[in-house]
């Protein structure tokens, strides 16, 4: 991998500052071109044909959603990669409802794992059955969010939780108890959560901006492409 020309991250300067610095001294280049999903959005704000979604938005939750008061609503998403056992699945869904807060939950087809490691599409039937007597409770693809919960992997959540302060470590556990705990501090005390997620988002939005450092690394990078030398066989 040293022997690579260049490396290109999706992140930006600001937020991995140390990190990137440290790459910088390994790799020839470093092209910091993040965030992705906010660079292509500027690009495109002009062509309502366009979308940055994989799939077909589903906005059935829209008209619930805008009666609901600001930053009341935990938007919970496991990401596109992770998978987890049915299990697992259940004592996070008990873990929400106990915290009688409302919630918006993105679920994947692939998201609950199998016998042999693959995902799979059965929703265990407790919480399918639950799902369908509690009102205001929703089963849907992709939400519009006004609050955030981020259960990603063990070095984002350790990132998330320690260097960004901007969300609570569950420390490998998957406990109704420590899910409804996490819900109550997230949504009860989001003050300071708050503070530092906007700081990180306006930085985004910065380092995307005409002169910003993402936008000036997408451009040298389309600058090395166009200089590198066409190998023929």
């Amino acid at each position: 991998m040293t022997q690579a020309s260049g490396l290109i991250l999706n992140t930006f300067d600001q937020l991995e500052a140390p990190i990137i610095s440290k790459l910088t001294t390994i790799f020839p280049k470093v092209y910091t071109i993040g965030p992705l999903h906010t660079l292509i959005k500027t690009q495109i704000a002009d062509n309502s044909s366009l979308s940055l979604h994989l799939r077909k938005e589903d906005k059935s939750c829209i008209t619930w959603l805008d009666q609901q008061k600001d930053k009341s609503v935990l938007y919970v998403s496991f990401g596109t990669l992770a998978k987890v056992s049915s299990e697992q699945l259940l004592e996070f869904w008990h873990g929400l409802v106990a915290s009688l807060k409302p919630f918006l939950w993105v679920i994947r087809k692939d998201l609950i794992i199998r016998e042999g490691g693959l995902g799979h599409n059965n929703v265990p039937m407790e919480l399918e059955l639950r799902t369908k007597e509690r009102e205001g409770l929703w089963w849907i693809g992709h939400p519009k969010k006004r609050f955030w919960l981020i259960l990603q992997w063990t070095i984002n959540s350790r990132c998330v939780s320690a260097q960004w302060r901007i969300g609570i470590d569950m420390n490998g556990t998957c406990d109704r108890l420590v899910v409804e705990k996490m819900v109550k501090n997230v949504m009860e005390n989001q003050s300071r959560l708050t503070s530092f997620a906007y700081e990180i988002a306006k930085q985004a939005h910065d380092s995307v901006k005409e002169n910003g450092s993402s936008l000036q690394s997408v451009e040298n990078l389309i600058k090395d492409i166009k200089s590198m030398k066409v190998i023929r066989n």
